[in-house]
């Protein structure tokens, strides 16, 4: 759905997406998690609230290249419990992603959890660069009341 509004600056365009649970889902099949878990690197959270965010790096596609990319990762969480506090949903697993040195992500961690991160590519070979990953524990479940 295009939704159009005239105002005193222009015509706005807005653009729904609505993406399908089932016709729109990539299955990561159990061997295809396995594959993640064990090429990405990890670490385990206790329970608090842990702060993650981009403290250096680039990813750069073509290695050798004079132009960096910007700072990406994926990560997947996963073997307990714990809320990401943009959502305040609270799940034993999930995904998020950060991108550039200003995104964090905010976890309360309720039940020990595994954080995995790690990057998409088709061509491995020619990448270049490291990504480091800060986690701070910032505080107890008790600080949030």
């Amino acid at each position: 759905m295009t939704i159009a509004t005239q105002g005193k600056t222009g015509t706005t365009n807005i653009t729904d997406l609505v993406v399908n649970s089932k016709k729109n889902c990539y299955h990561l099949f159990s061997q295809r998690m396995n594959e993640i878990q064990n090429t990405g690197v990890s670490t385990q959270l206790q329970p608090g609230i842990h702060i993650v965010r981009i403290r250096k790096g680039s990813f750069d596609y073509v290695q050798g290249d004079a132009i960096k990319g910007e700072p990406i990762v994926m990560l997947w969480i996963y073997g307990g419990k714990f809320k990401n506090l943009k959502t305040n949903v609270e799940v034993p697993a999930g995904w998020s992603t950060l991108n550039g040195y200003d995104d964090t992500l905010t976890l309360a961690v309720s039940e020990t959890s595994t954080l995995c991160a790690f990057f998409f590519d088709v061509e491995v070979g020619d990448n270049d660069g490291d990504v480091t990953i800060s986690v701070i524990k910032a505080g107890e479940l008790n600080d949030l009341n």
